[in-house]
Formats: C-alpha cells, structure tokens, sequence
C-alpha cells in the first residue's frame, strides 16, 4: 500500500484541512466537481472539504439507492441546507434493485453496487454536469481490508489499479484515504459538522445491502431498515463503536398464538473498537438485549428469532457480508 496512514495522534486537524482544501482546488482549477454524499462522517467531512474549496463549482448528490436507512434522503439533505450546501436527491431505487436481483454471494452484490454507483448513476451524471471529478470518502481501512482480501469494498477502484477516467469518464478525488475513523471524526468535528453527523456509527458503503444474507429485494431491506431503527434506537447511549441489525437467510421455526410460525431471524451486533480493524463485542446489559429482542419480535412483520453476536474480529468481521 503506498498510502501512509497518518494517525490521530499525528494528526494536525488544521494544516490537513487547509492542504486538501488546497489539493482539491488545485485539481479541479476552474472546473466543475461531482461530490457523492450518503451522510456517513466520512463523504459528509469530504463535502465540506469540497464546498469549502469550490463552492458553487461543487455538485452534491444523494442517491436515493432503496438501501438506506429510514427517511435517510430527507434527513441528510436538511443538515446540509443548515450547513449551507445545497444537496440535490436522484432517485436510483430501480436500478439499484434491478442490478441485485438474483444475486446470493456477497463479493458479486458488492461488484452490483460498485458498477451500479460508479457507472450506471455517476457515469451519466458527471458527463452531463460537465464534471471531470467525483469526490468520495474512502478512508483508509476501506483500502486495507480490500487490499488485504477480507472483503471489497465498492469504493476501493484506482487503488486496485482501475483506470477510473477510462472506464467510467471521471478521475477520483479521495482527501481522507489516509485517514482512519477516529482521526476523519477530529476532521469532521472541526469542519463544523454537527454531532449527531460526526459521532454516528459507521455505515457500510453497499448500506443495508451489506446486512441482509442472501438476495437483496426491497422487501427484505425493509425488514433489515426497520430492525436497524429499532437496534440504532434501543444502543445510541452505549458508547459502542457501532451496533447494527442483520437479517439472515434461513427461516427458523418460532411460536405465536400457540401456533407454529416459520418465520425471519434477525441477528444483532454492537463493537468495541477504536480503528475497526479489531473489534470485541459490547457487553450490552441482558435487560436492554431482552426489551430489544421483544420489540423487534413484535413489531418487524415476520421475525421470530433475534440473537447477540458474542464473537470477536477476527475471527468475525464487523459487518455481515
């Protein structure tokens, strides 16, 4: 990897600010930019680097792909009209759902998502803007993990030697890709983002598609988004890392109404980490686990089974798939 990482503890919040708002606009020179914005701490701290250094040459979008969390789209677009930054929403939901369709393995749903986003959405899009760059918040555990061949992450393309200006049109612009989450919070934090952007739990690049087994249907995300409302409700004052909901494949045979029900299982996870490279389960309370399982249990059409994920990483990974 020829990246260095620059730690927190090395981190110069002020000077890194000031050189990639610098880089960024000696890149682009008088150009325009596309900027890909889905809310996580990461392409939220890449947006304000952007508008920070082009202005009203920034182009931000939201791409409504089906796979996000609930009223997410509405959600984000408010915390930046506040910021100053006008957020423009596209609606990609069919052709998200129709590149899925069918497909069971992981690394091929993430291939999905990967030619989808970059080709299918942006490719379009920055050729009719005018655009020469899109800007994105790959930071660097993304890259290690893909590098290292534990999973592909969809945002990973010129670091695995991909040509991102022939193939889809566009050159990248990455300011954060030496930077782990800890040390892109500090920068987020700075930049003005407010707290409830900047200290959220990390989301996955592939979103909710990366928490459901098997194929992706926007039935089974909606199942997956409300079991996520739910988990993010019942853990936000744990302190955790990050904590997430996964709908597994098989069926399990359950109980209602004195009857048997074969219904959904959903798993639950929460972490202790401070880089995501390693990470221990949270010793969440029985109690709160207990009031969780019931909700979800009663009010997630189908779900008969939830359970705690008490493994470490490794051997386990963060995210499901």
């Amino acid at each position: 990897m020829k990246i260095k990482e620059i730690t927190l503890a090395r981190l110069d919040v002020k000077n890194f600010i000031r050189g990639q708002v610098a880089q960024i606009s000696d890149m682009v020179g008088g150009g325009l930019a596309v900027n890909a914005l889905s809310g996580g701490v990461d392409s939220s701290a890449v947006t304000l680097l952007a508008h920070l250094a082009l202005g009203k040459r920034l182009k931000s979008y939201f791409i409504e792909n089906g796979i996000m969390r609930e009223g997410e789209a509405k959600y984000i677009v408010g915390v930046f009209k506040k910021l100053g930054v006008r957020v423009e929403v596209l609606d990609a939901r069919p052709e998200f759902f129709r590149a899925l369709k069918g497909i069971d393995d992981p690394e091929e749903k993430r291939e999905a998502i990967t030619q989808t986003f970059y080709k299918t959405v942006f490719g379009p899009l920055v050729k009719r803007s005018g655009a020469k760059f899109l800007l994105q918040g790959t930071n660097y555990t993304d890259i290690e993990e893909t590098l290292a061949g534990v999973k592909r992450q969809h945002n990973i393309l010129e670091q695995l030697g991909i040509d991102t200006k022939k193939l889809y049109g566009y050159k990248l612009i990455e300011p954060l890709v030496a930077l782990r989450k800890p040390a892109v919070r500090a920068i987020g934090k700075a930049l003005g983002l407010p707290g409830e952007i900047w200290s959220r739990p990390p989301f996955p690049g592939p979103a909710l598609a990366a928490r459901v087994i098997g194929e992706v249907t926007p039935e089974r995300i909606e199942i997956v988004r409300q079991a996520t409302r739910l988990v993010e409700d019942a853990l936000k004052n744990s302190g955790a890392f990050q904590y997430l909901a996964i709908l597994h494949k098989d069926k399990v045979t359950g109980v209602r109404d004195g009857k048997r029900d074969f219904g959904l299982q959903i798993e639950v996870r929460c972490w202790e980490s401070r880089d995501a490279v390693t990470a221990k389960p949270t010793r969440i309370p029985y109690p709160i686990l207990e009031r969780l399982s019931a909700r979800i249990t009663t009010e997630v059409k189908g779900v008969v089974s939830v359970t705690y994920n008490i493994t470490c990483k490794p051997p386990s990974t963060i995210e499901a798939i």
